[in-house]
């Protein structure tokens, strides 16, 4: 546990940066030495992906001698070793706790990745627009979902053999194209409001590329607007 008195301050400061690298250190050795890679071969990754980091500053960090770490190195070096950045910060399941920031006691791995990722809510804090893309994300999948299922039931429409049938199919494909009109109109709104934000949306599928009409539009109703 990390003390909190005044006389230890300075070392606690080191104590919490040095397990933050201790942590990379040990996870890149790890998933190093799992891909049968030497130093020098994951140096030569990392100049490929056109951020050189010499095998010498490779063997430092994995032995603590690297007095630094900068951020888009642990970026790249995760990219060469085909994981996360936050797993390497991280590396759930290899180091039981950690700290997540100066001063504070240890905590489990998993509860400061969780958080450290935002999958976790800490009271307070801004998650910027990350819910408004994780909506959109949703509602993307909710409308491409209704679109496949309503073109089915088309089919099945033009396929049945009896009315019931038919008249079940016809049901079906309106309540699917209702959920994608749904789905597509609160996209549509979704959207607006981020570009109201300043923020750029996700790029669309092309199957929903009606989500966004002329602003000639904007006054429709849903069902006109889409």
């Amino acid at each position: 546990m990390t003390q909190h008195g005044s006389d230890d301050d300075e070392d606690d400061f080191p104590e919490w940066e040095d397990r933050i690298k201790a942590n990379v250190a040990g996870e890149v050795r790890r998933r190093r030495k799992e891909m049968g890679w030497s130093a020098q071969d994951l140096a030569d990754q990392c100049e490929r992906l056109g951020h050189p980091i010499p095998r010498n500053v490779i063997a430092n960090m994995e032995s603590g001698r690297r007095a630094s770490l900068p951020l888009v190195d642990v970026m790249v070096l995760a990219a060469a070793l085909e994981t996360y950045p936050a797993c390497l910060i991280f590396p759930v399941g290899y180091v039981d706790q950690t700290q997540e920031l100066p001063f504070q006691d240890l905590v489990p791995t998993w509860d400061a990745l969780r958080r450290f990722t935002g999958e976790q809510e800490v009271p307070g804090y801004d998650a910027g627009l990350v819910p408004d893309f994780e909506a959109h994300a949703s509602l993307v999948r909710t409308a491409l979902a209704a679109l496949d299922e309503e073109e089915q039931a088309r089919f099945a429409v033009k396929t049945a053999t009896s009315r019931a049938q038919q008249e079940e199919a016809e049901r079906k494909r309106t309540t699917y194209a209702d959920q994608a009109i749904s789905a597509k109109y609160n996209l549509r709104h979704l959207r607006r409001d981020l570009r109201d934000d300043g923020a750029t949306p996700p790029d669309l599928p092309p199957a929903l590329n009606d989500v966004d009409p002329p602003e000639a539009d904007a006054n429709a109703t849903p069902e006109g607007r889409l």
